[in-house]
């Protein structure tokens, strides 16, 4: 090879790797969410026109909070004693809130059950008794849940035992039409209201695994990645989900032929170790997202990331889901701030 050949292939080289390093620059996640906002983004979160609810331990037990989109005007919905709220979801238009809380049944035993509660914290109304990790149908019209699996409590994320749906009209509760679905967790609707993605955890074949369930049928699909925690974003074009305890990822889904096809995988924001990264939900408009994130310290031999467990130094950040990712903060307290979920406040677009 000639000596002009082997120089316009040094060159052609160096081209490559400069054009790899500015493509990767481009999709660069935070590397690590201290990096955080300056003065202008956070003048541009304080616009948003929602709030983000979320479950924090206050004095001697669980609450929901809510607060602005920049973490202004902290609200505590549930002020309760003997009650620990938990695992808060609003409904798409924002005027009702679903969550579990951890109370003492007739015996003292403690139990978890399934709620609805207006936005500002009235009304509450038990939906179910002995369930898990609720989330709204598209129309804001019915509430699924997990049903426990065990008569005895348990903090296990995936201590669960089938899926059911709650009609807030009239009450009536019906089971999916898979009975054998279990050991789900953190399951979330699709906006066409035709599917179910969810993760499991040593049940239905799978050791540890993402899954699409039909809500009309029984067709259940593994969507082939890793992590856990998905959530399906507002068009119902994409999925978000934590990739590993220190990575939270995006990608493309599309359904052909029936079948749910995931691609374009890639990470949106990271964490240095040791602090953990979870619990991601998208914005109304799927152009935000927002999450919690903390301390790697385990309580009562559990992971601070389960539904239930004590998470020190955790809090709630936010950040767009594209561009420059910088990460506006919205709580610093530290006080357990985990499971986030955008509210809508019917101010879009005014």
């Amino acid at each position: 090879m000639s000596m002009k050949r082997i120089a316009a292939l040094i060159l052609l080289m160096l081209a490559v790797g400069i054009l790899s390093r500015v493509a990767r620059a481009a999709e660069e996640p935070v590397t690590d969410v201290a990096q955080a906002a300056d003065a202008a983004v956070k003048a541009e979160f304080a616009k948003l026109p929602w709030k983000v609810v979320y479950e924090t331990w206050r004095g001697d037990n669980w609450e929901l909070c809510m607060v602005g989109p920049d973490g202004s005007n902290p609200v505590n919905l549930t002020n309760t004693k003997n009650s620990n709220e938990l695992y808060p979801h609003a409904s798409p238009d924002g005027t009702k809130i679903t969550f579990c809380a951890d109370d003492k049944d007739e015996a003292g035993k403690l139990v978890r059950n399934v709620y609805y509660m207006n936005a500002d914290g009235s009304g509450r109304t038990l939906v179910e008794k002995n369930a898990r990790e609720a989330f709204w149908s598209p129309d804001g019209k019915t509430i699924g849940y997990l049903k426990g699996e065990f008569e005895e409590f348990c903090y296990n994320d995936y201590a669960t035992k089938g899926i059911y749906f709650y009609d807030l009209a009239t009450g009536k509760k019906t089971a999916h039409p898979n009975d054998k679905i279990e050991h789900l967790y953190n399951p979330c609707w699709s906006p066409d209201g035709k599917w179910i993605v969810s993760t499991v955890h040593g049940g239905m074949g799978f050791k540890h695994a993402i899954l699409i369930i039909e809500v009309g049928g029984t067709g259940v699909y593994d969507m082939e990645t890793h992590g856990c925690r998905p959530d399906f974003s507002p068009d119902g074009k994409k999925i978000a989900w934590g990739g590993s305890d220190w990575d939270l990822y995006v990608g493309d889904i599309e359904f052909k032929d029936g079948k749910p096809d995931l691609t374009n995988e890639h990470k949106v924001v990271s964490s240095l170790k040791p602090n953990k990264i979870y619990h991601i939900d998208w914005s109304p408009d799927g152009n935000y997202i927002v999450f919690s994130r903390g301390s790697s310290k385990k309580q009562l031999g559990f992971a601070p990331e389960i539904v239930g467990i004590k998470a020190e130094g955790w809090n709630i950040y936010a950040a767009k889901v594209a561009g420059k990712r910088e990460c506006v903060q919205l709580t610093t307290d530290g006080c357990c701030n985990k499971e986030p979920d955008w509210v809508p406040t019917g101010t879009e677009g005014k």
